[in-house]
């Protein structure tokens, strides 16, 4: 009996062990992947601001943006959409991570850049990351000649920055959040009192509708406004509708400027009184570079 059962101890412990260096085996064996997030928002813009998202390399971006007047000025404005404030803008993918841009807006004249960088990405498999961030810098350069000739702002006096910290978290296929601490400086400012360093807080979500359509809201709390003007938080909403070759934004804000330093620091409208401004934006991408060299050789090797 004693022999019997030493024999099943001896057969218990080989028969673990041996199921234990199998195990071993085979996960060292099997392929673990790391799966990157994808469409945490379906756009380079939440509405007014900017999501984490970048266009692909070699992609170049042409975007319309345009805000209309007040819907409660009523039918004599025919509800706003007599005023309009525009911006055009170039978006370009240098790399899957990096996008830079320039445009310019009628409000104030404004010529403005801005380059933005996706430095951590979200995924799930191994070594598992939970959010998405980028980095987002730009700088504005006003040049509405709205002065004596002779008290005439210097070069750097009409430039003002903006840097933001965009960190997303996709939390579903259909739910989508993002924070943006922003800090915006003005070289110059109205009156004494006005700050030149503002510091705000961004939150923006989405939630998908279809494949194609999405509903999207933006808030941006500032903490420290300016002095010189009644200033109220920029606030939107609005849908996101693809339509394959770009992507079509209806907005309502009581914002009516299209860039961080002005959206986030000078609208003045308020929301709940009816100071709601209709707008759009609109985008078109063109595939530039290799990828599209590498495409047409391939169609004229074909035959094509």
């Amino acid at each position: 009996m004693k022999k019997l059962l030493m024999v099943f101890t001896l057969w218990a412990i080989s028969s673990h062990t041996f199921a234990q260096d199998l195990f071993d085996i085979l996960e060292e064996e099997t392929p673990q992947t790391k799966n990157y997030t994808t469409s945490t928002f379906k756009g380079t813009r939440i509405l007014n601001g900017h999501s984490v998202e970048n266009r692909k390399k070699g992609t170049l971006e042409f975007v319309i943006s345009h805000r209309f007047g007040r819907v409660n000025l009523g039918a004599d404005e025919l509800y706003g959409l007599d005023q309009s404030n525009i911006r055009f803008a170039f978006e370009y993918g240098l790399s899957d991570d990096i996008m830079l841009g320039v445009g310019r807006s009628s409000f104030d004249k404004t010529y403005d850049g801005f380059v933005k960088y996706k430095f951590l990405k979200q995924s799930s498999g191994k070594n598992s990351f939970p959010f998405t961030a980028s980095l987002f810098g730009s700088v504005a350069y006003r040049t509405l000649k709205d002065f004596d000739p002779e008290n005439e702002p210097s070069f750097s006096q009409k430039l003002s920055y903006v840097s933001q910290v965009l960190i997303a978290r996709k939390f579903s296929s259909g739910f989508s959040l993002q924070i943006t601490p922003t800090y915006i400086h003005r070289n110059s400012v109205k009156i004494d009192e006005d700050p030149h360093d503002i510091f705000a807080v961004g939150i923006g979500s989405r939630i998908k509708l279809t494949n194609r359509v999405s509903i999207n809201g933006e808030y941006f709390y500032t903490v420290n406004p300016l002095e010189s003007i009644n200033s109220s938080n920029s606030l939107a909403f609005g849908v996101d509708i693809e339509t394959g070759g770009h992507i079509f934004q209806i907005i309502l804000s009581n914002s009516i400027t299209m860039i961080e330093k002005s959206f986030i620091t000078e609208s003045t409208d308020d929301f709940f009184e009816g100071d709601i401004h209709l707008g759009f934006n609109i985008s078109r991408a063109f595939q530039v570079g290799n990828k599209k060299k590498k495409k047409l050789k391939a169609m004229k090797e074909a035959g094509l």
